[in-house]
């Protein structure tokens, strides 16, 4: 089914011509009574039909016994019956040729195992006629497109008409969403309540207000995520035309994963969410109050045109709270042209200050912040205005408004408002509210959505890149992996071989150091005389995972003495607990910075890409980027960029730039071993050791797991 003809099937759903109410109820405040209520209430304008065997009239409307006793066709059937009942609804509903079902009745996956079992049988009746499904557990649906004006709910309010296309996936949250939405003047398009999401899910919403010219902006509240292929997918087409911000519940489940790689345990599940809204181009905001406050804003106000923010207060405590409350977000003042510096320097007095966060006392007035703006809004540097204002006694709070409102027009440049104090504030938010600016009393909720319009652009522009051309062996590495015993996942926990896995990757074009087995000190006398001393004695076995936990890595092996030393040495410790111990011998690394680069494999979103500075302090610094692969030939750079210690990629107190495309380049090629390869589990490179352009970079340890 195409995706147009798919979203189109929706259309039953939230564009019907009438609407049965089976288990519609005479019982004041029940759901069955509020259902038909608000359908009524709401000015639906199609026809209605309440559904219940011992009723007659239910809100001074004809009640039908069965669905079959109505004449007329039925587009929409809203469900509001005891579960098991539900699919000899569903039965009459698919005779009648009713288009869809929104099912409020709860009982199903829920609550597990017969319920579980109920609800794969109503998708199968539903599928089987063409029907689609909303729940069930739902709170019900909304569209408020005049043509339709249709509520399909229990919500205790009707939402005001607008923009906003909302997806909830808790219903109790729905009902608060609705409200709280009509509190902030925040206008409903349509909305869901998705419920348990046995048939549409938010992907299918956003597919289909992609092509709903009424829908401007989508929200969406997520507890988990049912198909993430198809809603990245869509949320990616839809990057640049239609904002989506959605917050995401279960952060306290953060690291639930376990790992026996670095690569695995470096990153939490939260930070997985957090890459995957990312990449999709979604915004996600931490709290219902953020979302509201950054939809409202986005609604209202233009996109920056870039990061520069000019902070103009006229006291140090307030323009001091937002600049810190930027810092926290990763934004500063953006320094002025020397040109607004002088201007500002003519209509300011001396104690104020003209550089950004420019501060104009507490006597400033509306002449003074008219006149501050005008010079400030014109500012090339500047693309977003954060003003504050702490209302003394001896100043109009009201008339400051009009000015700051004046001087903002000036220029397409959004504007957000701090009026800390009570004089005057009320006629003040009038003003503002009139012309889509957002007024807080709090300086850190300003820089909060400030920073939140930022953000949003910058996913509306981030480069999408393409698809890398590499160049690899795929067909030896499955004759390597393929060639591997049974043992390897019955008596090893999937761990590969080292020199498989060095294999492996060498295949891919990926930059293995040398490497050479021995079994004990004699063997490794003679390797160490081959590959040139110094070397480096690691002991390797199929259990023996974290080397240097164990004292399992020895470097700087000058002499033949030491190796013997060293391989004897680590013969008696390790021998008993580690069956099959062997050496590896190799040459020094050259190179000056240790890297991890590898991936785990998320049962839900597929392998995610590890890139970070590694050794043996990697779970300690933890500074590493991830993405959800397939990666594009853009992802790592913008991964290396966002490394904390990005500074440390180039010339550094006497030391050169890495070689960074190199280093990119092994990132790609690690993402097509696991985009190619879904057997394994994990792939943990380090440390990956890197100099300089002229450097060859090398891969010192690897470990790879099998499922």
């Amino acid at each position: 089914m195409g995706k147009r003809v798919r979203s189109k099937s929706l259309d039953g759903l939230f564009r019907p011509r009438s609407v049965a109410v089976i288990g519609a109820s005479r019982r004041e405040h029940s759901i069955g009574n509020e259902v038909v209520k608000n359908l009524v209430g709401s000015g639906f304008t199609g026809t209605v039909y309440p559904v219940n065997r011992r009723a007659k009239v239910v809100r001074s409307m004809q009640c039908y016994a069965k669905l079959a006793d109505i004449e007329g066709p039925v587009d929409l059937a809203v469900l509001v019956v005891p579960a098991e009942h539900v699919l000899a609804s569903a039965r009459d509903c698919a005779a009648k040729g009713v288009r869809g079902l929104v099912v409020v009745s709860a009982g199903f996956r829920e609550i597990g195992g017969e319920g579980e079992e109920r609800e794969r049988e109503l998708v199968q009746i539903a599928h089987e006629a063409g029907m689609r499904i909303i729940g069930p557990n739902c709170m019900g649906i909304v569209n408020t497109e005049p043509a339709f004006s249709l509520n399909a709910s229990f919500a205790s309010c009707d939402p005001l008409p607008g923009r906003v296309g909302f997806v909830s996936q808790s219903g109790a949250l729905g009902e608060a969403i609705l409200a709280d939405a009509r509190s902030a003047g925040l206008g409903i398009r349509m909305f869901a309540s998705v419920g348990n999401r046995a048939d549409v899910g938010a992907h299918d919403l956003l597919e289909y207000w992609e092509h709903d010219e009424g829908v401007e902006i989508i929200l969406l509240y997520l507890e988990s995520f049912g198909d993430p292929e198809r809603f990245q997918a869509v949320a990616e087409r839809l990057r640049g035309k239609k904002p989506i911000l959605a917050v995401k519940s279960g952060r306290s489940a953060a690291g639930a994963r376990a790992a026996g790689s670095h690569t695995g345990s470096v990153v939490s599940r939260d930070e997985v969410i957090d890459t995957f809204l990312a990449q999709c181009g979604v915004q996600r905001v931490r709290s219902m109050r953020e979302l509201f406050e950054v939809a409202s804003v986005l609604l209202r106000q233009p996109l920056p045109h870039g990061e520069g923010v000019a902070v103009i207060t006229n006291a140090g405590g307030p323009g001091i709270l937002a600049t810190d409350a930027l810092a926290t977000l990763g934004l500063e003042p953006v320094a002025f042209e020397n040109k607004t510096l002088a201007r500002l320097e003519k209509v300011l007095p001396p104690e104020a200050s003209a550089q950004n966060p420019v501060d104009l006392i507490a006597s400033a007035d509306a002449a003074r912040y008219g006149a501050a703006l005008d010079a400030i809004v014109v500012d090339r540097n500047v693309n977003a205005l954060l003003v504050l204002f702490v209302s003394p006694i001896m100043i109009d709070a009201e008339a400051v408004a009009r000015a700051i409102l004046a001087s903002s027009r000036k220029r397409d440049k959004p504007l957000v408002v701090c009026f800390m104090g009570r004089k005057g504030d009320v006629e003040a938010r009038q003003l503002f509210e009139a012309e889509g600016v957002p007024m807080f009393r709090f300086p850190e909720d300003a820089a909060r959505t400030i920073a939140g319009m930022i953000q949003a652009r910058r996913l509306a522009h981030s480069p999408r890149g393409a698809s890398a051309k590499l160049r690899v062996d795929r067909r030896k590495a499955e004759r390597l992996l393929s060639g591997l015993g049974p043992e390897v996942l019955t008596e090893h926990g999937g761990w590969v071989p080292a020199s498989t896995v060095r294999d492996v990757l060498a295949a891919y074009g990926l930059p293995i150091l040398e490497t050479k087995v021995a079994e004990d000190f004699e063997d490794a006398r003679t390797i160490a005389k081959k590959l040139g001393l110094p070397v480096v004695v690691k002991a390797a076995a199929p259990t023996l995972l974290h080397k240097s936990e164990e004292s399992a890595v020895r470097t700087g092996i000058e002499n033949e003495d030491e190796l013997v030393h060293v391989v004897v040495d680590m013969s008696k410790r390790l021998g008993r607990r580690h069956p099959g111990l062997q050496f590896e011998i190799q040459p020094m690394a050259q190179g000056f910075r240790e890297f991890l680069v590898g991936f785990d494999r998320d049962e839900r979103f597929g392998p995610i890409i590890t890139v970070g500075f590694g050794g043996v302090f990697v779970e300690v610094l933890r500074d590493v980027a991830i993405r959800i692969g397939p990666l594009r030939d853009t992802d790592p750079k913008s991964m290396l960029d966002s490394l904390r210690g990005h500074a440390l990629l180039e010339a550094f107190r006497g030391q050169p730039a890495i070689d960074r495309a190199g280093l990119e380049d092994v990132v790609l090629r690690v993402d097509r071993l696991a985009q190619d390869f879904p057997n394994i589990l994990e792939l943990d490179c380090n440390p990956l050791i890197v100099g300089d352009a002229s450097t060859p970079m090398a891969i010192v340890d690897v470990r790879m797991r099998l499922r």
